[in-house]
């Protein structure tokens, strides 16, 4: 896979290059649609070279100067698309870690199918408060994110009310490795993974863990969630990342499937967690 960040460059470069291909199809230079526009000639070269991205006014402008303003919704999505493909964390977390839970309550709620893969930490949905609040303290002290963690947390348990209410089913693999990561004290933990036993029951959910001793057909990758099949969302240190092409999904559903294949689930899963439980003390 290509990085995050330049996956987004890319599709500004695609949406930059339709707006080129709408100006010569036009028959028009870059100064003549300038002056239709109302702008400066850099501007125009700025855009066109993926140097600076155009507003949702800009596109129409362009649009309209080049004879083709139907085409002037299509590249506001792609437009809109590109520029969240790849969000930094410090842009969603600026006001502190409270509303970036709230934020993501309709997605969750309304998306029927989740594939989820954790490598690092035990998923959202299944963290208990405890373990919520020591992971979201750690987040806002790197990060240097207002402290509102109490809320945050609160925020977390709320949506996680999908597990429980509601049509949802979820098909969840983490590494073995999240269920030995200490976040927060021993009591905490023992907390944490006591509670993936009890999910583990509901038939909503099904729980697979990779072992250590897994052969693996794929490597560990970053975490990332799947909505109903049509969206990826892919956590970094740096950002997350939103996929929704057609092509990027069916990747991540494809390593979800392969890494299936080697997970254990049901007694086999449950004991990891005991095991894991044991080594607490």
């Amino acid at each position: 896979m290509s990085s995050p960040s330049s996956k987004a460059q890319e599709a500004r470069e695609a949406v930059a290059g339709r707006l080129r291909e709408m100006r010569l199809d036009a028959g028009i230079t870059g100064r003549e649609l300038a002056v239709r526009c109302g702008w400066s000639e850099s501007k125009s070269s700025r855009i066109e070279h993926a140097k600076t991205p155009p507003s949702d006014a800009d596109i129409r402008a362009w649009c309209e100067a080049c004879g083709m303003p139907e085409q002037a919704g299509d590249l506001i999505a792609a437009n809109r698309q590109a520029d969240s493909m790849y969000v930094q964390w410090k842009r969603l977390q600026r006001t502190g870690l409270r509303r970036l839970q709230e934020s993501g309550v309709p997605l969750y709620e309304q998306t029927r199918q989740f594939h989820a893969y954790c490598s690092n930490v035990v998923p959202g949905f299944f963290q208990t408060p405890g373990y919520a609040t020591a992971l979201l303290s750690s987040i806002a002290r790197f990060r240097g994110t207002p402290d509102d963690v109490s809320e945050a947390v609160a925020a977390r348990m709320e949506r996680s009310h999908v597990i429980r209410e509601g049509d949802h089913r979820f098909a969840v693999l983490v590494e073995e490795s999240v269920l030995r990561y200490r976040i927060g004290t021993p009591e905490v933990m023992a907390a944490q993974l006591g509670y993936l036993l009890s999910a583990m029951a509901l038939p909503s959910i099904s729980l697979g863990i990779i072992p250590f001793s897994a052969p693996r057909e794929a490597w560990p990758l970053e975490t990332f969630t799947i909505f109903d099949r049509q969206r990826v969302h892919v956590e970094t240190l740096a950002a997350s990342i939103k996929e929704t092409q057609p092509s990027e999904v069916a990747l991540y559903l494809k390593a979800f499937g392969n890494m299936k294949k080697v997970a254990a689930y049901g007694a086999d899963a449950r004991a990891l967690i005991t095991e894991a439980i044991a080594a607490l003390d």
